[in-house]
C-alpha cells in the first residue's frame, strides 16, 4: 500500500511539474525558522513523548515519522489536486507545507488513544481517511464560520481528541482493555518522555505563531503562549505534589500538565489579551488536565469502557475545551479584545463568539462521530489488531537483540569516580 502511494505522489508531482509556480517560493526567510522548530517538535519531541512505554520505543518513534511523512504527502497531493481544479495550477511553498504538516499533527495526536494496541496497517488507513476529513473540518470552522483560532485549540486539538476516542471507542467496543505487563512505564521510560516534553515546551510558541500575521499579532501570540505554558509548568509542580500522597511528583504529571496551557491558549494567542490572562489560562488548564488524568480517565474507562491509552483527552480534549470557551468570552467580554478583525469594525463580536461555540461543537462533535465510524471500519478482518501477548513489544515489527546479562539489568555500566578521569 505505501509503495502503490508513493508511485501515486510522484506521478502527480511529475506531471503538475510543469504547472508549478514559484510565487510561493520567495516567502520571507523568516518563516524558515518557525518551520525548523516545528519539524523539530514533531519528529523529535513528540516521538519522544510517547516513548513512556518501556518495550514499545523503537515503534513508536518510527511509527510517528512514518505518519507524519505520510500524512503530509496526502494532505499536500490533496490540497494540490483542489489547487488545480478551482485555479488551474499549484502552487508549493513553505505555508502549503505547513498546512499539510498541522493535518498530520491531526493524525499523530489521535493515534494515541490506541497507540500499542493497534498495527501499522490500522494507523495507516486511520490516516488516509482523518486527512481529508480534517481539510473539511478545517476549511468549515475557518473559512465558512470565520472562527478565531491561529493556534489550532479547536481544528486541530480538539478535533484530533475527539477523533482519536471515537477510533478507540468503536475499535474496542464495550471491552475494557485489561493493563498489560508492558504497559507501565519504568524510569528510563519515563525520563525519556520527560526530555520530549522539554523539546515540545520549547518550540511550542512557533507552532502558534508560525502562520500569524507578523508584526503585533505574531509578537503577542508567542509572548502569550510563552507565558501560559510557564504558568502551566509551575500549577503543574504544585498541583502533582499535592495530589500525591507523599508529595512525589508524577512523571505522567509533568509529561502532559506542562503543554496544557499551550494547548488552550492557541485560540487566543494572537488577540490584545491581558498578560494575567494568558497566565490564569495556562494555570486552569494544567489543573483540568493533571485532575483528568486522576479522576476522569478511570471514570470514562469504568463507566464506558474507553481507552486512552496516551490521555489525550486529559492534554488536548479538556484543554481545547476551556480554550475555545476562553476565547469566546474574550471576545464577547473585552471590547478591544479583536482589534484589528474584520467583524470588530461592524460590531459583531457577540455573532463572532458565537460562532466560536459553534466552531467547538463542529469540530467536537463532527470528529467524533467520524471516529466511530473509523473505529467500526479498522474492525475489518484483513485490519486484525495485534495478539494481546504482543502488544506494546517492538519484537512484533524489529529485529531487537537481546540484552547483553553481563550488563546490569538497568543498562547503566557502573565506573568508579578514579576510572572517569
Amino acid at each position: 500500500g505505501l509503495f502503490f502511494f508513493s508511485l501515486i505522489s510522484f506521478l502527480f508531482f511529475l506531471f503538475f511539474s510543469r504547472r508549478f509556480t514559484g510565487k510561493y517560493v520567495t516567502e520571507p526567510s523568516a518563516m524558515f525558522p518557525f518551520f525548523q522548530d516545528i519539524q523539530v517538535m514533531l519528529v523529535v519531541g513528540l516521538g519522544l513523548l510517547l516513548t513512556f512505554l518501556p518495550c514499545y520505543g523503537l515503534s513508536v518513534l518510527t511509527h510517528n515519522f512514518l505518519l507524519l511523512n505520510f500524512s503530509m504527502q496526502w494532505a499536500m497531493l490533496l490540497q494540490g489536486l483542489l489547487h488545480h481544479f478551482h485555479h488551474g495550477q499549484v502552487h508549493l511553498g513553505l505555508r502549503n507545507i505547513l498546512t499539510a504538516e498541522f493535518a498530520a499533527v491531526t493524525v499523530l495526536i489521535s493515534t494515541g488513544a490506541i497507540l500499542g494496541r493497534t498495527n501499522p496497517c490500522q494507523l495507516l488507513v486511520m490516516a488516509t481517511c482523518e486527512v481529508p476529513i480534517y481539510l473539511t473540518s478545517e476549511w468549515a470552522i475557518i473559512t465558512y464560520l470565520g472562527v478565531l483560532d491561529v493556534g489550532g485549540t479547536i481544528t486541530i486539538h480538539v478535533f484530533s481528541c475527539y477523533f482519536g476516542l471515537g477510533v478507540s471507542k468503536a475499535l474496542f467496543r464495550a471491552a475494557q482493555q485489561p493493563v498489560h505487563p508492558k504497559e507501565t512505564p519504568t524510569p528510563r521510560s519515563d525520563l525519556m518522555a520527560l526530555v520530549g516534553m522539554l523539546i515540545l515546551w520549547v518550540f511550542w510558541p512557533s507552532f502558534v505563531a508560525v502562520l500569524c500575521q507578523p508584526g503585533d499579532a505574531q509578537h503577542r501570540a508567542i509572548l502569550n503562549t510563552l507565558l501560559a505554558m510557564s504558568a502551566s509548568v509551575v500549577t503543574t509542580v504544585v498541583a502533582s505534589s499535592l495530589m500525591e500522597r507523599d508529595g512525589k511528583l508524577s512523571p505522567g504529571h509533568l509529561q502532559n500538565g506542562s503543554l496544557a496551557g499551550g494547548v488552550a491558549i492557541g485560540a487566543v494567542a494572537d488577540m490584545a489579551v491581558a498578560p494575567v490572562a494568558a497566565l490564569a489560562l495556562g494555570s486552569l488548564s494544567a489543573v483540568i488536565c493533571l485532575l483528568g488524568f486522576r479522576f476522569l480517565t478511570p471514570l470514562l474507562a469504568r463507566k464506558l469502557s474507553l481507552q486512552d491509552q496516551c490521555g489525550i483527552h486529559n492534554l488536548h480534549g479538556l484543554p481545547g475545551l476551556l480554550g475555545a470557551a476562553a476565547s469566546a468570552v474574550a471576545i464577547l467580554v473585552v471590547p478591544d479584545v479583536t482589534a484589528g478583525y474584520h467583524f470588530s469594525a461592524t460590531g459583531g463580536n457577540a455573532t463572532e463568539a458565537l460562532c466560536q461555540a459553534m466552531g467547538l461543537v463542529g469540530a467536537g462533535g463532527g470528529s467524533l462521530l467520524a471516529g466511530l465510524l473509523m473505529g467500526a471500519a479498522l474492525r475489518l478482518p484483513c485490519l486484525a489488531l495485534p495478539p494481546q501477548r504482543l502488544c506494546f513489544d517492538d519484537s512484533l515489527y524489529f529485529k531487537v537483540q537481546d540484552e547483553d546479562p553481563s550488563i546490569p539489568s538497568n543498562n547503566v555500566l557502573r565506573v568508579s569516580p578514579l576510572d572517569r578521569h
